[in-house]
This record gives C-alpha cells, structure tokens and sequence, in this order.
C-alpha cells in the first residue's frame, strides 16, 4: 500500500459515487470535499509555506479504492512546492525535474552558462543564442517524453504521443505537472480504483484570470484536457453536464408579440443558438414555431447559463433596425444576479471598468487584460448585501460574470457560476429588462421578466 494513502473514519459508512468525475465541469463529490478540507488543515498547519502558499497554488485530491476494498484519498500540488517535489503528504510527480543529479538540471545548468557566456561575449551572441533555441527545443522535447502517463486500461503513453493523436499544438510547458494527472498516476502504478477527483486554488488570485482562495475548479484545458482525455479511458466518466439538456422547449415562454417581433424568456441551461451536440435552442424552437420568419430571426443572444428575455425578429427588415439599436447602444438592458457574497469597499451605484479579452489557452474563458483586452463598461446598482442590478453598456462575452468575480470588481462570483466561481443549481444571473424603440410603430418598449430567484 502506497505511504501517500490517507484514510479516514469519515470514509466508512459513505456513499460513494457511481461515476468517475468529468473534470472539466462538476460539483465536488461530499468525500473529495472532505478530503479538501484535511488538506487544507494540513497546509493551514504549515506556517513555514505561508508565504508560497499566499501566492497562490492548485491543489488535487483523488477519492481512490485500494486492491483491499479500504477507501482513501490521495493529495497533489501542482508544480512544486517549497523548491521541491517530494513531500511526506502529497503523491510524488509522475517524473522529479528537480532531480540535481537528473538530465533536467544538468542541461538546465547549461543553459546558465550560456546565458552568462551571452552577457560576457557579445561576438558570440547569435551562434550562443541559436544554440540555446535549440537546446531548450530539445530540453522541452525531452521533458515531454520523460512523462509516460497510463489510462484505466493499462496503456502508456508520453504526452507528445497523446498531443499528436489528438490533433493539438505542441504541449504547453508545464504540461504534466498538475496536480490531476499526478493523482491518476499514482493511483493506476498501485492499482487503486479512481472514484472521485476535485481542485481546488489556495492563496491570492493570479493576474488577469479569476481564481478564489478555497474555491474549487475544472482542470485547464490547454494542459490537461488531452492528457486527461487519455488518462481516463478505461474509467466510467460522468457526461459533460454542458452536453446534457436540462431544458424543455415548451419551457420557451413567449412575454411579448406583434406582428414584426417577439420577445421570450430563456430558461437557464438552454442554448440561444444551436451547439455543436444538436440540442434544443431557442433559434430552433422559434424557427419551429414560426416558420413563415425570414432572416436571422435573433437580434442578441445570452449565455447558456443565464436566463431571460431574448429579442426576436420575423422578418429581415425588422432584424436589421433592431440590430442597429444593439451596434448603436441604444438598447437599455438590466440584469439581476445574486453574488457569492457582499461586495467590499463599494459605494451602492458605479461603473466597473475591466477590459477584456478571450483566454486563448483555456476557452471559453475570459480573462482582465489592461494591454489588449477590448473595454468591458458595466454600470450596477446594489439592491440588498447579496443582490445586484447591472446595466452593462457594452458587450463582452462574460462581461458580468468576470465582473462581478475580478478582484478590481465585485470580487464576488455570481452563485452558481461554474467558470469563475463554484456550480450550484443554475447560474443566479438573469435578464430582467429590455428597453428599445419599436422599429415599426416608433413607440418605447419596455419589456420586463422578473427573476426566478
């Protein structure tokens, strides 16, 4: 039995899940939250990681069952931790980059060298650093190859192998070193049965993404997403709840009608459009229910998650002045949401100014970016300690959740906002109000639905 096995008395009598975790979206199964929180004990135990820790770090922990039938936990950190990459309490990493006597830091130490060589001999600047191009190439190249990961059936692989079957870029670096991938290692080189996995951040936000102090995660993308892909086969695997409809098209209400326009109220969990899967959207339905319409029929769209009022078009005429009100912002929309929380050192009304941009390495997400990020404007109005009105003045994709989760804004994740806060039942964000000019009549319409919550 492996020495990073923890057990617990709490473990006996629980349920265990009949599925494993899909990584990229789930809710913490109750052991992996009780395995978190000893984790978390331990690392508040260690006075002498405060500083490290208050930088932030990911943590893993894996529900496992041994060849015996006794049901544990294991515990990662991504990265290392401390300067190293063996402690007493976490599993160790599928290959120690930080071995002195190892390739890694021999070739590592060269590449110093080199680096000094180019401060001190600058006739020799470009053959040192083509030649230090190369090596690190080769270096990175290496490393990937030192990685032979295994899958629930037995099988091996390096992660070139799995980045090239599955069609992706060359590896980012670190692309290994997460606490996931460690966990499922450790636990197929000793046979134990993987039942459950979560991540969770611990300590300050990094710059530009949103990662709150004791919130747990879905596994990145760019990195893990592949590899874990493959770690995974052989394992029954919870289905992607984005992939699964949770909606029912007769719950498409319509609130107003003419005979140019519509306006319906999205239920949470169903797509404005249709998605790669073919489930319901409200495209679709209306297509369905109207199908004299001509044109685009949908002048804006709202995210999956989020409820409310859509505007819709029956002819091209119509479609095309509407959409010059949304180019033109001379549509006034409100939104309700229910944060995570009070916001802190926030006067009741203001602007939060956050520009945008995607996060190209772990889409769909967004992130804060003051170089190149596009401007996001949201203007908000705080109703109650935990109830906001926002009236967003421009567009952004994720505009309100990342500015109510960024620390520069509410610093309060919407509840139930998977993406940058913690899931709960549905995404508390709702579309309440539509306020546009009638492009046949010329007549203000002021459409409202209030929110479900």
């Amino acid at each position: 039995m492996s020495t990073f096995l923890h057990t617990s008395p709490k473990f006996e009598n629980a349920t265990l899940p009949e599925q494993f975790t899909y990584p990229f979206h789930y809710t913490p199964h109750p052991l992996c939250v009780q395995a978190a929180e000893e984790v978390q004990a331990y690392l508040q135990s260690r006075t002498d990681w405060h500083d490290e820790l208050q930088q932030g770090k990911m943590f893993g922990v894996l529900i496992v069952r041994t060849p015996e039938g006794e049901i544990g936990y294991l515990a990662a950190f991504s990265g290392n931790l401390a300067g190293s990459n063996h402690h007493a309490y976490f599993v160790p990493p599928v290959y120690d980059l930080l071995n002195p006597d190892g390739y890694f830091k021999q070739e590592e130490a060269r590449i110093t060298e080199i680096n000094i060589i180019l401060r001190d001999a600058q006739n020799d600047i470009n053959i040192l650093k083509e030649e230090r191009k190369q090596r690190s190439i080769a270096l990175q190249q290496w490393i990937f190859r030192q990685f032979h990961l295994r899958n629930a059936r037995g099988e091996e692989k390096d992660i070139l192998q799995i980045f090239e079957e599955n069609a992706r870029r060359n590896p980012p670096a670190g692309t290994g070193e997460c606490a996931a991938p460690k966990l499922l290692q450790h636990a197929y080189l000793h046979d134990y049965q993987p039942l459950a996995m979560a991540e969770f951040w611990w300590g300050d936000s990094p710059k530009g993404e949103i990662r709150k102090h004791g919130y747990f995660y879905p596994s990145c993308k760019h990195k893990c997403e592949p590899i874990l892909n493959f770690m995974m086969q052989g394992l029954e695997v919870e289905p992607n709840p984005l992939l699964v409809s949770k909606v029912e098209t007769e719950q498409l209400e319509t609130v107003y009608e003419d005979e140019y326009l519509l306006v319906v109220n999205k239920p949470a969990g169903m797509l404005s459009v249709p998605g790669k899967t073919g489930q319901a959207s409200v495209l679709t339905i209306l297509q369905e229910r109207y199908p004299e319409a001509t044109g685009p029929i949908l002048v804006h769209r709202l995210d999956m998650a989020t409820s409310g009022l859509l505007l819709a078009a029956k002819d091209k005429d119509t479609h095309a002045l509407l959409q010059k009100q949304f180019e033109g912002r001379t549509v006034k929309k409100r939104y309700i949401a229910l944060l995570d929380g009070s916001p802190k050192n926030k006067v009741p009304k203001g602007f939060i100014r956050l520009p945008m941009r995607p996060d190209f390495d772990n889409r769909p997400l967004q992130m804060v970016d003051f170089e190149y990020g596009k401007p996001a404007v949201t203007r908000y109005e705080i109703l109650s300690p935990t109830r906001i009105a926002y009236y967003p003045e421009t567009g952004r994709t994720h505009q309100l959740r990342v500015h109510s989760a960024h620390p520069e804004g509410m610093d309060c994740p919407i509840v139930g906002d998977s993406l940058y806060g913690q899931p709960a039942d549905r995404l508390y964000l709702h579309a309440e109000r539509l306020e546009f000019c009638h492009p046949v009549t010329n007549k203000i319409l002021r459409i409202k639905k209030e929110a479900p919550f």
